[in-house]
């Protein structure tokens, strides 16, 4: 089975460490991103299953053109006053979740959630 890996654009080193900590025994390689641009070189470079993005980061049209371009890529985003109004345009930009920056237990399920479904695709 092909490992799954992930890139990472959250500027917060401390929650950005915390997730690579959490999602390395269940995922491939993690690479951290320094912007949008990398995070499209990393998921074409790695061919990332998963990318998380902090919404402060990357812009709607920046989710809506990753998701058109790498369309095996799950993209989870993060925010750290995530509401539903947010949650609702993300998703119609092409992400998978959103999630409160903060709330690393819920980042980790939905990026678990995006490798079952590439899991039981591949199967």
């Amino acid at each position: 089975m092909q490992a799954l890996n992930a890139v990472l654009l959250l500027s917060d080193a401390g929650a950005a460490q915390s997730l690579v900590s959490l999602l390395s025994d269940s995922l491939g390689s993690i690479h951290l991103a320094h912007d949008v641009g990398e995070v499209r070189t990393d998921i074409a470079k790695h061919r990332a299953k998963v990318a998380i993005l902090n919404m402060e980061e990357a812009s709607l049209d920046d989710v809506k053109s990753l998701a058109g371009d790498f369309p095996e890529a799950h993209i989870v985003c993060t925010h750290r006053c995530a509401d539903e109004e947010m949650w609702t345009a993300a998703l119609n930009a092409g992400a998978e979740d959103v999630c409160r920056l903060s709330d690393t237990t819920s980042i980790v399920r939905a990026a678990m959630n995006c490798t079952q479904l590439s899991h039981s695709l591949a199967a």
